[in-house]
């Protein structure tokens, strides 16, 4: 027997032809001219004798006749005895105008191709998706019944396997796959749609808990899904069988799973806490339609269901899939199956292969730029307090990543010497004198530097002033509160609204605050420099949700004690485990390349889930430290006496404290 198979460099196409290829006969594939390259990735899978039947026809499914020319249809007339056509969009995220291209029009030309080659019999290859979200059991002798057909997926795949219906004048069978999954062997897939949606929601749970935390999730609709092995060999098969000319096959699971049993499903492959408790959306259901309407309209509602499907990475027409209610009726493809070998994998036996396949190839953050380089290169990256410590060495970092930093502090003389480090190594920076706590003086610079280089790109605001203090000894130092407020909060923040017009005109941007991770633990002696840093994230954090939609994202910093010249003045510090300066920087570059809300170490997660948790506990454990860690000499109003040596009990302390200010 010959073939010819459209949409056989697709996903489920090249599987058919494999099973194709291991029957006698000629094989004709439709190819686009761009799809060269995939044709020989197909025939190479493929002993080097079915390869050589392979043969290929150039055209394009939206065309006329496939494209194909008055020539190549004479030299198949007669010679095709079954047309198999894959050929299709099989992505509920496409826009129409391409689903009805595809879909419906390419079905119409692939009929008249078909035809015109006295095709022996027309196999299409429809989809579930033609009942819409059809209420109740769809067999596989209904069509007209479909319901809800208002997304253009269900509709353009309903109308395209209308159009073999009502004008094919050949025999023809159609077959309908349910939502196709992976190979059950290796998990292998083209790309991600219907419950591989699911996944990425899946892994960032497993980031977040351990495997044994039970979860509450959703029951919701009813999910039909099939490996692609088994969608190929059962069409090949029942294609072959005699007298099923006009058929309608459901090349389905016959079991089928709610969502919330496919989650836990996966999430059992991906050892990912399940879903103990899943509740049904029905239970909304007493709510009248036109109130739950009106709700989905609310600017509000939308923009929180679109940075929900955003944050994991999920179209919003995959909010559909919940909806399905519909159970598909296969006894028919069963019974021809039968005895055939060919039968539905249970889908907890080869979900750890489809996940592990998704995860090691597909899931979408292997596909981002995680590089520095990627993030700063060109861009005008703004350092305040560039001039020694954790600035400085941020600036190094960017500018051997590409970056051109900006760096200010009040020295020119230092930051000149930066510059040269930087250039010397091959780097773009540029020097401006300024003194943060000076708002006038931000003012001024922020406009030089965009009226010298343009609007700045990402603002590391880094300058900032300590004071370690106990508030008995500043009854009388209310300038300590002012200052550390002046440096800490208000000139950064004054930066930042200067800044803030600029990236918005580029509709890009970031804010880095290197805050404290004092802020998460409020340590005794530090109120001055606390409240400071405290203000600043309390003021992102705000902002954060003005800029949400305007690509500007604000990142805190809860730096952990860093060895810099910064803390030499406090001798306890001496014995204290620090981050070093190159460490710190670390920190900053994931604020830069992963943008998140807060970077943290583990100590400063720990003690503020602590402080959430038990927050009469941790003042209790504070008190205690501030107990055994005295005030410097300076600190009481002494200067010029040394502290004692550091006891055993302060140097165990420390070290089990890592990073935190004492």
């Amino acid at each position: 027997m010959n073939y010819f198979v459209t949409g056989a460099t697709g996903f489920i196409g090249g599987f058919f032809v494999e099973q194709l290829a291991a029957r006698q006969g000629q094989i004709h594939v439709l190819v686009r001219e761009s799809s060269k390259q995939k044709l020989e990735a197909l025939k190479a899978r493929l002993p080097a004798a079915a390869a050589a039947r392979i043969m290929p026809v150039y055209g394009d499914i939206t065309a006329v006749n496939m494209g194909l020319s008055a020539s190549d249809l004479s030299a198949l007339k007669g010679k095709v005895d079954h047309f198999f056509h894959f050929a299709a969009i099989y992505d509920m995220a496409a826009d129409e105008a391409s689903q009805a291209a595809a879909n419906i029009n390419g079905t119409a030309n692939a009929v008249q191709a078909a035809q015109a080659m006295d095709a022996t019999c027309f196999h299409h290859v429809s989809s579930i998706a033609v009942s819409g979200l059809f209420k109740g059991t769809f067999r596989e002798d209904m069509f007209e019944e479909a319901e809800n057909l208002d997304h253009a997926y269900f509709r353009t795949k309903h109308e395209s396997e209308k159009v073999v219906r009502n004008h094919c004048r050949i025999p023809f069978r159609i077959y309908r796959p349910a939502a196709v999954l992976g190979h059950s062997r290796t998990g292998e897939i083209d790309k991600i749609d219907g419950p591989y949606y699911s996944f990425k929601v899946i892994q960032k749970i497993r980031d977040a808990f351990p495997k044994w935390m039970p979860l509450v999730g959703i029951e919701s609709g009813l999910n039909n899904v099939v490996p692609v092995d088994f969608v190929a060999r059962a069409i090949d098969h029942i294609a072959h069988v005699e007298g099923q000319d006009g058929g309608c096959f459901h090349i389905t699971d016959p079991d089928h799973y709610s969502t919330g049993q496919m989650m836990n499903i996966f999430a059992e492959a991906a050892h990912a806490p399940k879903f103990t408790l899943r509740f049904d959306p029905k239970v909304f259901n007493f709510m009248p339609s036109v109130l739950k309407d009106l709700l989905a309209k609310l600017p509000p509602v939308k923009r929180l269901k679109s940075a929900i499907f955003e944050r994991f990475g999920l179209p919003e027409s995959a909010a559909i899939l919940m909806k399905y209610e519909t159970r598909y009726d296969s006894r028919r493809t069963q019974a021809l199956l039968a005895g055939s070998g060919i039968s539905v994998p249970k889908l907890p036996s080869y979900a750890p292969q489809v996940w592990d396949y998704w995860e090691r190839n597909l899931d979408p953050d292997l596909f981002i730029d995680r590089t520095l380089e990627g993030q700063v290169a060109d861009r005008l990256v703004l350092i305040t307090g560039a001039s020694a410590g954790i600035g400085k060495a941020t600036a190094l970092r960017l500018a051997k990543a590409g970056a051109k930093v900006i760096l200010t502090a009040r020295s020119m003389d230092k930051l000149e010497a930066t510059k040269a480090e930087i250039e010397a190594a091959g780097g773009k920076a540029y020097c401006y004198a300024v003194d943060i706590a000076d708002l006038d003086a931000c003012d001024r610079v922020v406009a030089e530097i965009e009226k010298d280089l343009g609007h700045v790109d990402i603002l590391i605001n880094n300058a900032g002033r300590s004071i370690r203090r106990s508030v008995e000894f500043a009854y009388d130092r209310f300038h300590d509160f002012e200052r550390t407020m002046q440096l800490n909060y208000f000139g950064a923040l004054r930066m930042i609204l200067r800044v803030l017009p600029g990236m918005t005109s580029k509709k890009r941007g970031q804010i880095i605050n290197i805050s404290s991770l004092g802020v998460l633990n409020h340590p005794p002696r530090f109120s001055a420099y606390v409240a400071s840093k405290s203000a600043l994230e309390a003021f992102s954090i705000c902002a954060a949700s003005e800029f949400s939609d305007k690509n500007i994202h604000f990142t805190n910093i809860n730096m952990p004690l860093v060895r810099t010249d910064m803390i030499a003045p406090t001798k306890i510090y001496q014995y204290a485990p620090a981050l070093e300066v190159d460490e710190a920087v670390d920190l900053v570059v994931e604020a830069v390349i992963n943008k998140p809300k807060r970077v943290a170490t583990g100590m400063g997660k720990f003690l503020s889930v602590m402080g959430a948790l038990f927050p009469k506990f941790q003042e209790i454990a504070n008190n205690a430290t501030f107990r055994m860690f005295p005030d410097s000499e300076a600190a009481k109003g002494a200067p010029g006496k040394e502290l004692p040596e550091a006891t055993s009990e302060q140097v165990a302390m420390a070290a089990l404290m890592k990073g935190v200010h004492f």
